[in-house]
């Protein structure tokens, strides 16, 4: 089945510099109530980029997370069981310089008493014309985002579970009464950020790995099972994406350099921005029949506007490696199997942090990607 937008992105947008002024009169945090000033703010804020993305034919519409902090807020901390927690001991192989940092851990057994996303995703309705709800996407945190950051052992309190395994099943239970509401309530595309799976091929994480004792073929797979116990029963009518990616952050992106060619049989979803940092195309030669790739092709770490001619290039040059690992012909690839994107989202955190950008910059990345689909594929909007 070919991707439903062929021209993808990954969600988050450059907020609008009266939206940051706004939230400068309050430190919001996942867990904090917006004052009403702000909400307005943010809700004004959605609607201008609903509009914008409906006047660009840019799809899938978001919010740009403009309702959040940081890509990764608002769903741990709404979890019986889960309490934010300051101190926390980082292990080496993802210090990124900190010894210790804030986390979400499990101080009894998580439990979801109430949904997360619920009220954002009523709020993107609230300022999108009802026909285009089916062509909206929200984006959720990892199930891994907070385990893998912290030293073995930590991510619960002594005695709330006996093992990894047991603390994800509760979490992975929590996702899926998540997806169900929100699908209820009509949401139909999710996509679930994972940047930290990355870590998995880059050699100062497995060299840390090693220091701190810690099996990396394990604890991959543990990640992975942790993923696929939170998308078992999903609703059959709702797709979830998984989004994979070196981030726009230059310590997280320079500590997870390296070529997915390590983990590739086991997972297929990446970015590639530049081969330099992300290695050949090569790796999707293991990806299954039936199964969609996202090419994350255009930078939001660099203004700089890429040669549509180019990318056009890529997309077919992958579409090659795919053909030839199927069994297939690259045009067969090409119509049923990829789209494209920008590697990351432009503004992860609610300070901008891509070099030399501006939302004029931004606009003109996501518009060339559109232009691009229209080039490749016919159904493209």
């Amino acid at each position: 089945m070919a991707p439903t937008f062929r021209a993808d992105h990954i969600g988050s947008f450059l907020r609008p510099a009266a939206l940051l002024e706004a939230r400068k009169s309050q430190q919001v945090y996942a867990d904090t109530a917006l004052s009403s000033d702000i909400a307005a703010a943010t809700k004004g804020a959605i609607a201008d980029v609903v509009q914008k993305q409906l006047d660009l034919a840019i799809r899938p519409i978001t919010s740009g997370e403009y309702e959040r902090t940081i890509f990764y807020s608002g769903f741990f901390e709404k979890l019986e069981g889960m309490t934010t927690t300051q101190g926390l001991p980082v292990p080496g192989r993802v210090s990124l310089g900190r010894t210790v940092r804030e986390a979400n851990i499990a101080t009894g057994p998580i439990r979801r008493t109430a949904p997360a996303y619920l009220d954002a995703w009523e709020m993107l309705k609230s300022v999108t014309p009802p026909q285009h709800w089916g062509e909206c996407k929200m984006t959720l945190p990892s199930i891994t985002i907070e385990h893998l950051q912290l030293a073995s052992g930590t991510a619960w309190a002594p005695g709330v579970y006996t093992d990894d395994r047991a603390y994800f099943t509760d979490l992975a239970a929590a996702y899926r009464a998540e997806f169900q509401d929100l699908y209820d309530a009509g949401l139909r595309h999710i996509q679930i950020d994972s940047p930290n799976l990355c870590l998995f091929l880059a050699e100062p994480f497995l060299e840390g790995c090693r220091t701190d004792g810690v099996d990396v073929d394990e604890l991959l797979d543990l990640h992975i099972w942790a993923h696929n116990e939170m998308l078992r029963d999903r609703p059959a009518g709702m797709s979830i994406a998984l989004h994979m990616c070196r981030g726009n952050m230059p310590l997280f992106h320079d500590l997870s350099r390296g070529s997915y060619e390590t983990i590739a049989e086991r997972i297929s979803i990446f970015e590639y921005e530049d081969e330099e940092r992300q290695g050949s195309f090569a790796p999707l030669r293991f990806l299954p029949k039936g199964k969609s790739v996202v090419l994350g092709i255009v930078s939001t770490k660099t203004a700089e506007l890429e040669d549509i001619d180019v990318l056009e290039a890529r997309v077919r040059e992958a579409a090659e490696v795919i053909a030839k690992g199927q069994g297939r012909s690259a045009e067969e690839v090409l119509e049923d199997t990829l789209a494209v994107s920008p590697q990351c989202g432009f503004a992860s955190i609610d300070v901008n942090v891509g070099h030399g950008f501006t939302e004029e910059k931004m606009w003109a990345k996501l518009v060339l990607l559109r232009d691009l689909a229209r080039r490749l594929w016919k159904d493209a909007v």
